[in-house]
């Protein structure tokens, strides 16, 4: 990857590609829109992810459409979709699938399971057991399922957007670090604004809910935009404030910052590449060629809250991973 400041006319030429390429975010969001009240950041994190080909965790309360959000999403690409219930009597073979045996001839048939799908909405994850984890880890990591001595690979794109409910922990089982780690971003899904959930009553509670999408948007098109991002520049300067953020989470003293008592690890070089990834989308996303301090700034506490492992003395103190990436952002000078 090349960091060397490119000629301003070269960037500029990129940022016009980069906006014709990116003529059909319009039309997704209104898609979108047309059945989903606000949650623009939500909205927003689901494209980076999209874009970036990282998957994304969605933690928030019940009912507030974290789910509809999704199949807004799926219902506006040209793709194949999954919802798939996470409970914990879920096997693995479940998701992935099965052999089948004939007793006939003695022959084993492949009957491949939900997640063979574009977008797989994984609803209340941490309902699952491990095995069922461990196959979903596969699946995200590899784009690869094993069933039997067979290897399939998974459609392109394929993205999991994954959803947990923060506040109900009997019957559920916390997902392994390992697994976590594998998600792009964690967005944390708010309340929404009195004016918006006014706007929710006069849409849906006092008329009949449709959902009748229409696709604006084909796996073809998803391909090329992520060829497009992955061209995007981003100057040495942006990716040395890159690597500061998350060198601040192990060593926070070299920053000034006197929080290492309440961290146990910091995050992994996967934060490093997971926040220039979705930086170069969140360009994407707003026509630009180029990434911005800005873009960085803003995804950081989706891509790093959820590697970061807080202390025994942070849990006392209440301070969460979430109030750490606030202070390191606040004390790196920009550039």
């Amino acid at each position: 990857m090349e960091h060397d400041l490119q000629p301003a006319d070269e960037i500029r030429a990129l940022s016009d590609e980069i906006e014709r390429a990116a003529a059909f975010v319009a039309p997704l969001r209104e898609q979108i829109a047309r059945v989903l009240v606000g949650q623009d950041l939500l909205v927003g994190r689901l494209l980076v992810g999209l874009l970036a080909n990282g998957h994304v965790l969605i933690e928030g309360v019940p009912g507030l459409g974290k789910t509809l959000a999704v199949r807004a999403l799926a219902a506006a690409i040209d793709a194949r979709f999954q919802r798939i219930q996470f409970t914990p009597d879920l096997l693995p073979a479940d998701l992935i699938g099965t052999q089948i045996f004939h007793p006939a001839d003695g022959s084993f048939s492949v009957r491949k399971g939900p997640v063979f799908a574009h977008i797989v909405l994984a609803d209340e994850i941490n309902r699952a057991p491990a095995k069922v984890q461990s196959a979903l880890l596969e699946a995200m990591q590899e784009r690869r399922i094993t069933i039997g001595e067979e290897s399939f690979p998974l459609p392109d794109p394929f993205l999991v957007l994954a959803t947990e409910n923060p506040i109900e922990q009997e019957g559920t089982y916390p997902l392994p670090e390992a697994q976590v780690d594998r998600f792009l971003l964690k967005v944390c899904v708010k309340y929404p604004a009195e004016d918006e959930e006014r706007r929710i009553l006069s849409r849906h509670a006092f008329t009949e809910e449709r959902f009748d999408l229409r696709a604006v948007v084909t796996p073809e098109q998803i391909r090329a935009a992520r060829a497009a991002v992955n061209r995007i520049h981003i100057d040495k300067k942006v990716v040395a404030y890159i690597l500061r953020i998350v060198a601040a989470t192990r060593t926070p003293a070299a920053f000034g910052l006197d929080v290492a008592a309440l961290i146990r690890y910091g995050a992994s070089p996967r934060a490093s590449l997971a926040l220039t990834l979705g930086a170069r989308a969140q360009a994407f996303l707003d026509g630009r060629g180029y990434v911005t301090p800005q873009d960085v700034k803003s995804l950081a506490p989706d891509v790093l809250r959820h590697r970061i492992l807080m202390s025994f003395e942070a849990e006392a103190e209440s301070v969460t991973s979430a109030d750490l990436v606030d202070r390191i952002l606040e004390t790196l000078p920009v550039p």
